[in-house]
């Protein structure tokens, strides 16, 4: 039986509904390693637990301590909430969602699965993922695939309220996690493979009223951005900064998906997330009216926004004219570094065009761009001259840019492939070493631009890709350890397959991860050192967790193979051309692992 009393005990105050109580009983949840409150750890997105039972001296000994059957096949991204004694889990497409009592064989105290037209798995892009529910004042929030937010009541799993965040006729869906902030609830959209102009959007926690929208692109009221105030690279941006840089009237049907990860800073009141890549992936239909590239702003860009507003502080391009699908979704991390030697309040994101980019969280300075892949070819490097008119941008390479090469014509050996030397799944930052541990992918591609029409609710893409494995190692990925201060790699382990698990790191000195093969790993922190690998029913594309029940620690992880490097094997593809190439890149993966649904915990014995 849960213990009602214990738990309204750990979350007293959460059911205060000022607007500044939401917020810091959240942080104080988080503080509590016990707990594992938010989808990213804590605010600031780190993924690392002040946990320490489980070790690098001990870690090998770690046996399952219980298993869980979702009952849902496909991708399982994201991963379960501890608050005490209950653990929250969540599925892929149809989004159900369970409350487990950990103080009885992990018993399900309640179960809802939110009513959603089946149509909307037509218009997910990769997958029928979701990258997992958040808590707050009592409350599970839930974006589920049809774009819908829902509150339920945590003790009941009753509906407290519902609202429709988008369109799926028109190709918006929901797959990303919230991020709850104040009295404000923080979702993004997908949509960017089907013409969908994206934007993020806060909603009130108490009501499901909206507050503010910001969009990614179009006029200045729309993506709220103060044209002097908003800064870019220390400047302001001026008027106009995003519909200066479309061709007519292409921004309506701009994409930018936001369907990242958050962070969010209490002391700046600053949010922090990415967007993704413009429509359509074919750039020779992006041009300006003189037919050379232009920039597409704020698709692919890192944004700071003020969390009452929603109004930018800050933005950052981190691929202007994208030509190759390089997401800039990505998590960003927050933390406190070295740089220069001067102690800096920092952001920091590794994009999927391969450079880890770490900014001053408060100015949007830049502070450091380097390659964390070997294999990165399609810029020799970021401009870091600050008296340079190129100041920030990537410099090109133009045997690897598809807008030179031309519609209907193949670019060759461009790496990273559109996966991105990394995708969704979130790294960690261990504030015992100091380093960012990040699952990465070593893939490069052929990429085909061809010409496409845009249709409300129809594939609005426009290129076709082959995916292969860097030329260096036959490996597709690498789980590395990446010095921000230095911009340099400490340590790389290959994977035969790309790393599509989220890291955790924890005070006992492991680094934990999944591969799609399905090993969930321990490594250490220093070194790298395998330490320990347990094969799980499915491939792993969740994300490590760890919580504390009864004075031991326990470390956890979905395993249910999906996403895209996955999509083949979670919805019977067979085409190499699938899943944008995903499908034969990773045909052989289906040798080593096949569908499932499960989450299992592991403890000492």
């Amino acid at each position: 039986m849960i213990d009602w009393a214990r738990y309204a005990a750990i979350t007293a105050g959460v059911m205060i509904s000022t607007p500044a109580a939401a917020n810091q009983n959240v942080i104080k949840l988080s503080r509590n390693p016990a707990n594992w409150v938010i989808q990213s750890g804590d605010y600031a997105g780190s993924r690392y637990s002040q946990l320490n039972q489980i070790t690098t001296t001990n870690v090998g000994e770690l046996k399952v301590a219980w298993t869980f059957s979702t009952g849902v096949l496909r991708g399982h991204e994201g991963g379960p909430l501890v608050i005490g004694d209950v653990m929250y889990v969540h599925t892929p497409f149809p989004n159900t969602v369970m409350a487990l009592d950990l103080n009885n064989e992990q018993k399900i105290i309640w179960s809802y699965t939110p009513k959603q037209d089946s149509s909307v798995i037509a218009v997910m892009c990769c997958d029928t993922v979701n990258r997992g529910i958040q808590y707050a004042e009592g409350k599970i929030l839930l974006h589920a695939a049809d774009t819908s937010l829902i509150a339920l009541d945590a003790k009941t799993g009753k509906e407290v309220w519902k609202v429709v965040d988008g369109e799926p006729k028109k190709g918006a869906t929901g797959t990303g996690a919230p991020l709850i902030v104040k009295d404000k609830v923080i979702i993004g959209v997908s949509g960017g493979e089907f013409g969908v102009r994206c934007y993020i959007t806060a909603y009130d926690l108490n009501s499901g009223k909206k507050i503010w929208r910001a969009y990614s692109m179009g006029p200045d009221s729309d993506i709220l951005v103060d044209p002097e105030k908003t800064m870019s690279l220390g400047k302001p941006v001026g008027k106009d900064s995003s519909l200066k840089t479309w061709n007519g009237d292409q921004w309506k049907i701009g994409g930018g998906p936001t369907w990242g990860y958050m962070a969010y800073d209490p002391d700046l009141n600053l949010i922090y997330y990415g967007t993704g890549n413009p429509s359509t992936w074919n750039p020779l239909q992006r041009t300006g009216p003189d037919g050379k590239p232009i920039d597409q702003k704020w698709a692919m860009t890192m944004f700071a926004r003020d969390a009452d507003t929603g109004v930018a502080k800050w933005a950052y391009q981190m691929t202007p004219f994208d030509q190759w699908d390089y997401d800039g979704i990505n998590e960003p991390i927050l933390a406190e570094l070295m740089i220069g030697g001067t102690k800096r309040k920092t952001v920091t994101h590794f994009d999927r065009n391969g450079f880890a980019y770490t900014w001053d969280r408060a100015s949007g300075e830049l502070l450091d761009a380097g390659k964390f892949d070997s294999q990165v070819n399609w810029s020799s490097g970021i401009d870091m001259d600050k008296s340079s008119p190129a100041y920030g941008r990537p410099m090109l390479v133009e045997k690897y840019e598809p807008y030179k090469t031309g519609t209907d014509e193949v670019t060759k050996g461009i790496c990273p492939s559109s996966l991105g030397a990394k995708n969704e799944q979130p790294a960690s930052y261990s504030k015992l070493t100091g380093l960012f541990y990040v699952p990465t992918n070593h893939v490069c591609m052929d990429y085909e631009p061809f010409k496409v029409r845009y249709h409300a609710g129809q594939p609005y893409v426009g290129a076709t890709l082959t995916m292969y494995p860097a030329p260096d190692t036959p490996n597709l990925g690498n789980f590395i350890a990446w010095d921000a201060a230095k911009g340099k790699i400490v340590w790389s382990k290959p994977e035969r397959f790309s790393v599509w698990s989220g890291a955790l790191t924890t005070a006992g000195g492991v680094a934990f991860y999944g591969t799609l093969e399905g090993y969930f790993k321990a490594v250490d922190q220093k070194t790298g050192k395998e330490l320990f690998k347990f094969k799980t029913p499915s491939g792993i594309v969740g994300n490590a967790m760890t919580y504390m029940h009864d004075g031991k620690q326990y470390v956890a992880v979905y395993s249910g193979v999906g996403g895209w490097a996955g999509i083949g094997l979670a919805a019977g593809l067979t085409d190499p051309e699938d899943g944008s190439g995903a499908v034969g890149g990773f045909a052989s993966l289906a040798s080593y692992t096949a569908t499932g649904g499960s989450l299992t915990a592991f403890a000492l014995p």
